[in-house]
This record gives structure tokens, C-alpha cells and sequence, in this order.
């Protein structure tokens, strides 16, 4: 049986990765340090499928700890690291970019190096986002487009652990795939994304804050979809790739915000705001890499993603 480790194992995409992946008959070891940047219920609630899994042990663990990190890698030696946990939130990084360089950049390198001392080396997939590419008109994003201006300490921390990842394949020959994730979305949301923050106001008849005037485009990905990429980056991962995974679609937020009130049966109220410091334009996924490469293809319509959020919303 093929052993894979996930990190961020808990969280929105890491927890259905790895209900995909027992799924599928891998042994996964999941670790996750339950931080309290949103809920330490909600992240225990996405592994109870997984918890009763034979196939699947939790590790309750701080990557920041590079010693324990490093432990964990040498004794379980993955197939495969599928490196997903960072402190995620554009915003919430101009508050604390410090803390955000630390959990992000530190904690990527130290399991880049404890891969590399084994043998054989794991193939290491790692999350990076959409962020990297910055605000900018042009559109759709490409992976080879220059990614050097990022607009926030969150940006800048996936771009950085984009670098470190090349310079380990470059010195080690690690095989290495950064993904670009485009705003996932779907059960499980994360409490502090818009789909599922709007959501919550919506069902108690609160007003929704839409920053600008709601022609912000974002490229919402199904997380499932994400999930079928990051397994088939795995499966491809031998040099060194990065890959977009969006959907292709760019949606403007007051039409994300009119289609989830449909979805609830709700009709939203709107109270305008001015535009967030570090919030980017649109986001738009060329996907033509995925596609050709992996074989990449999200089928996920927007609105029958919606009404499976609502679905599991409704029933937490």
C-alpha cells in the first residue's frame, strides 16, 4: 500500500485530499496543529470521516517545530508529501507578516529538506495561490507570466516558498509541483472566506459587506476538482512543474453574492464598502498547462458547487 503524508490534513482542501486518498487505498498520514486561526472544531469535524478509516493516522504536530517535522518525514517516508497546511488570508497578513514568513516560508523548508535526505526522495506537491500573480488587468494568468510584484505578506510567502522548492529540485534533483490554487470552494469552506462568510448573513437577514463596487472577479475553483488536480500532479510529479488549478470562469462578486442567495432561497442585502487594502482585481486561471499535462478538467459548474456548499451548511 502506497503511504502519503498530508500536511494542513485538516483543513478545507487537506481533508477532502485525504477522503479522496483512502478513498483511492493510500495510507495517509495526516498532520495538522489545529491553529486557532478559525475553529479547532471545525477542523476536527472535517476529519471524522477520515478518523475512522483504518487506513489514516493523525499526527497533531507544529511544523514550525522543525526537529518533530524532520522526525515525522525520516520515520514515515512517504510516497509522497503533499504539503498543504500555511497560515492562509491575504488580509490578516498585512497584520502579521512576520508570523505569516514563519509558518509559511520556515516550515516549507524544513520538510523540502527532511525530503531530501531520503531514499528514495518522496515527490513533493506543495500548495502556492493565485495570490502570487498580483493585480493586474491582464488576463487569463499564466504560469510562466512574471509573478514579482506580490500586492501582500501572504502573496510574497507563496512566491517565496515557490523559489525555495526550485532551489531544492535544482540542487537535490527533488522531484517538486507547486500548485496554484484559484479560490476553492464548496463544503467545508473555511469560516473566514466570502462564500461562507456571506452565507452566514445571508441566513440571518444581516447586510452583506461588498467591498467596491462588486466587479471583482474571482476564479472559483470546486474543491473537488482541486483535489482530482492535486492527485494527478502527484502522479506526474518526476522534475520540477508549477501548475495553475483554476476553473476558468472568472465570476464578479455581486454576481457570487446573487447566486448564493438563490442557493439559500434568500435575497442578500447589500451594504457597500470601499475597497480592501491588498485585495487584487480579478483572479483568472489559464489552465491550459493542467489540461495538457495532467490532464486536468474541472466540470464543476459554479452553481452546482453552491448548492452542495448550501447543502453541507445546512446540515452543520
Amino acid at each position: 500500500m502506497s503511504r502519503m503524508l498530508v500536511t494542513g490534513a485538516a483543513g478545507f482542501i487537506g481533508s477532502h485530499l485525504v477522503d479522496r486518498l483512502l478513498d483511492d487505498g493510500v495510507e495517509v498520514i495526516g498532520v495538522d496543529n489545529f491553529d486557532s486561526f478559525y475553529d479547532p472544531r471545525l477542523k476536527r469535524r472535517n476529519l471524522d470521516q477520515a478518523q475512522s478509516h483504518p487506513g489514516f493516522r493523525l499526527v497533531e504536530l507544529d511544523l514550525r517545530d522543525a526537529e518533530a517535522a524532520s522526525r515525522l518525514v525520516r520515520e514515515t517516508h512517504p510516497e509522497v508529501i503533499f504539503h498543504l497546511a500555511a497560515r492562509a488570508g491575504v488580509r490578516p497578513s498585512i497584520e502579521q507578516p512576520l508570523l505569516y514568513t514563519e509558518v509559511n516560508v520556515s516550515a516549507t523548508t524544513t520538510l523540502l529538506e527532511a525530503a531530501r535526505q531520503l531514499d528514495p526522495m518522496p515527490r513533493f506537491v506543495f500548495a502556492s495561490s493565485s495570490s502570487v500573480y498580483g493585480d493586474r488587468p491582464d488576463a487569463p494568468f499564466h504560469e510562466d507570466d512574471r509573478v514579482d510584484t506580490p500586492i501582500s505578506p501572504y502573496a510574497a510567502t507563496k512566491k517565496a516558498c515557490e523559489l525555495i522548492a526550485h532551489t531544492f529540485h535544482h540542487l537535490y534533483d527533488l522531484p517538486v509541483t507547486g500548485l496554484r490554487f484559484f479560490t476553492a470552494y464548496g463544503p467545508r469552506n473555511r469560516p473566514d472566506l466570502a462564500i461562507s462568510k456571506f452565507a452566514h448573513l445571508i441566513e440571518q437577514d444581516r447586510p452583506i459587506p461588498m467591498f467596491g463596487d462588486g466587479t471583482t472577479r474571482r476564479d472559483y475553483t470546486f474543491v473537488g476538482d482541486i483535489v482530482d488536480g492535486v492527485i494527478r500532479a502527484a502522479d506526474k510529479c518526476k522534475k520540477h512543474h508549477i501548475y495553475n488549478l483554476g476553473h476558468s470562469e472568472p465570476i464578479e462578486l455581486r454576481e457570487m453574492i446573487a447566486a448564493l442567495g438563490r442557493a439559500l432561497g434568500k435575497e442578500p442585502i447589500i451594504d457597500r464598502q470601499p475597497e480592501q487594502p491588498g485585495d487584487v482585481r480579478q483572479t483568472f486561471a489559464d489552465i491550459s498547462r493542467a489540461r495538457t499535462e495532467l490532464g486536468y478538467d474541472p466540470s464543476t459548474p459554479f452553481e452546482v458547487g453552491l448548492a452542495q456548499f448550501v447543502s453541507w451548511f445546512r446540515s452543520v
